[in-house]
């Protein structure tokens, strides 16, 4: 029997750029590079925009037209290598982001060293001037204390870890969402594979507050791909039950008229407009959803 490979767990960290923030990506840079232990080999997509002078040795991709934030995340995945097999772990960081500790990427390596069922996990994003994090950045229903960490059922794209290995077991992030809902689309696959998720107050991204409304898109692709989530993933008799409630949590909110408007456009378009190859989960991994705290039916 061989001896335990005792070397440190190898990190990559790819960031996805319109090319728009070139002062925000550069600090970004330089909060990575500036993490102890062994260096976080970097790779910058360009998601069809041309990119700004980058530091020495961080690797490039000009994609020459915008895939959505899965599309360009999957391809700075296969930069290095198929599934990304030429490290353990991949980064994923929003170009607007900053780590303002040094210790991250070493917090990161104890946590999948120690924990060698964790697949994913998703970072703290805090406002760089209040200290403060969003209801909407804790990846869970309980999101009242988002200092305490849990076990979770999604995580957030932009501030997050993913073990390659969760790439090469259940592939990667769902390409035909373009923008929202491609993190629970990976963790639920993940999770029907035997992988946990974790969210790690301790693990802090700073990044602006932001509202996601801010896209144009938004209220299209967030009902269109709820419904594809569904389709996807779900048994059968729980397909219905998700969009179903969100489409009664969504009208009980009372959105502006033009926010509903192209909210049912979406819904419409998720059950009318292929949504990529069906999987459905185990009804224990349902079962297991609801234990974390988050049944596939909200």
């Amino acid at each position: 029997m061989s001896a335990p490979d005792s070397r440190p767990l190898r990190l990559g960290a790819v960031v996805l750029t319109m090319g728009n923030r070139p002062e925000e990506l550069r600090a970004l840079l330089d909060s990575v590079a500036k993490q102890d232990g062994e260096p976080v080999e970097i790779v910058v997509v360009g998601n069809g925009a041309p990119l700004p002078e980058l530091p020495a040795g961080v690797r490039t991709v000009e994609l020459p037209e915008n895939l959505g934030i899965p599309g360009g995340r999957n391809v700075g995945v296969e930069a290095f290598g198929p599934g990304g097999r030429d490290v353990d772990v991949l980064l994923f960081l929003d170009d607007d982001g900053l780590l303002p500790r040094t210790d991250t990427a070493e917090l990161c390596r104890e946590a999948f060293a120690a924990d060698p069922g964790l697949g994913i996990v998703s970072f703290r994003i805090a406002d760089p001037d209040t200290g403060e994090t969003q209801r909407r950045h804790v990846p869970r229903l309980r999101s009242a204390d988002p200092l305490r960490s849990s076990r979770v059922t999604s995580f957030l794209g932009g501030a997050a870890a993913v073990r390659t290995a969760v790439f090469a077991q259940v592939g990667g992030l769902p390409g035909e969402f373009f923008y929202a809902h491609e993190e629970t689309d990976l963790a639920w696959r993940a999770l029907d594979a035997g992988w946990s998720v974790d969210y790690r107050a301790d693990l802090v991204l700073h990044h602006p507050t932001t509202s996601p409304s801010r896209h144009a898109v938004y209220h299209r692709m967030v009902a269109r791909n709820r419904v594809w989530l569904a389709r996807r993933n779900l048994p059968a008799p729980l397909v219905p039950v998700y969009p179903g409630v969100w489409l009664l949590l969504t009208l009980a909110r009372r959105p502006s008229r033009p926010a509903l408007r192209a909210w049912l456009g979406g819904f419409k378009e998720g059950w009318t407009t292929p949504c990529g190859p069906r999987r459905p989960m185990r009804w224990r991994t349902v079962w297991r959803l609801t234990r974390l705290g988050r049944p596939p039916v909200i």
